[in-house]
């Protein structure tokens, strides 16, 4: 079923565009066309139930995944502009630049709501752009500023909150909490990013899964759409295939509890001299379906 729009076309529109005035001359005339059945799609998956596993039917769960990738794609070019810029050559292009009322414009019109740090850092809610390291290993973190705003739909988390925080070393490390690999996520200007759509063509990339978060009366339900125990199945081979791979196994359970909360390591991992035998071990981590055991869920 068609809706009239898609966040590709939108994607895909923000990135040709050359002149001055993006916000007024792209955005404003898609989400025109976006405010009826676009707008009704999106909010089918405001609560946490099981709508993502829908598949052949209308509205059909898959392609609604696919969408919200497709429009996270969309968020993570706007907020360049607001992340620290990177000393690495081929720096991802600003262009085009909103303005952050822009910005929540665009996902406020499609039944968002926006949210800012709040008075204490949580992962579901905040990601680490920056770490001022604290004097006291253990001093706790705490945030000092803050980049950009969060996004939610209903229960379903769209983005996180971009915050600087101040830390001990033992909670967070600077150099490791805000410049190691960002998963689930395509593009930030100052660090690394791992999502599933990367490698693929210019058509695959976009059937690409979003990461599933929400909060609930009952709790916190992350990567819902997961099906990896997070610490291995005992019914299969070490070395199965679905099971955990050789990298994944040298990290600590907490080290991988840390990365699906954060979704980024806090601190080097205590078998760092292990994993540097593989070089691209951070990339070629497969954390995208892990899940938690019903108890810790």
């Amino acid at each position: 079923m068609s809706y009239g729009v898609d966040a590709r076309e939108l994607y895909e529109a923000l990135g040709r565009y050359e002149g001055m005035e993006p916000y007024e001359k792209i955005v404003v005339p898609w989400l025109d066309r976006a405010q009826g059945g676009y707008r009704a799609w999106l909010a089918t998956a405001a609560e946490d139930g099981s709508w993502w596993a829908e598949k052949g039917t209308e509205p059909d769960g898959q392609k609604l995944v696919w969408e919200f990738y497709a429009l996270h794609r969309v968020s993570d070019r706007l907020l360049l502009t607001f992340q620290p810029s990177s000393d690495s050559p081929g720096s991802p292009d600003l262009r085009p630049l909103l303005s952050e009322r822009e910005y929540l414009d665009l996902f406020t019109s499609l039944g968002m709501t926006s949210f800012e740090a709040g008075d204490a850092f949580d992962p579901f809610l905040h990601e680490i752009v920056e770490v001022e390291q604290a004097d006291a290993p253990h001093a706790p973190i705490e945030i000092t500023e803050i980049f950009w705003p969060g996004l939610m739909l209903g229960q379903l988390l769209f983005n996180r909150a971009g915050v600087r925080i101040r830390a001990g070393i033992k909670h967070a490390q600077r150099g490791v909490a805000d410049r190691s690999p960002l998963y689930w996520a395509f593009r930030r200007r100052h660090r690394p990013t791992v999502d599933l759509s990367q490698g693929w063509g210019s058509n695959s990339q976009w059937r690409t899964g979003f990461r599933l978060d929400y909060r609930t009366p009952a709790g916190d339900r992350l990567n819902v759409a997961g099906h990896r125990p997070i610490d291995g199945s005992a019914d299969l081979h070490p070395d199965h295939t679905e099971n955990l791979s050789p990298e994944e196994r040298l990290l600590t359970p907490g080290d991988r509890r840390e990365l699906l909360r954060h979704r980024c390591l806090l601190r080097a991992p205590e078998a760092a001299d292990a994993l540097a035998g593989s070089p691209a071990w951070e990339r070629d981590l497969m954390p995208f379906d892990w899940r938690l055991p019903d108890s810790e869920a």
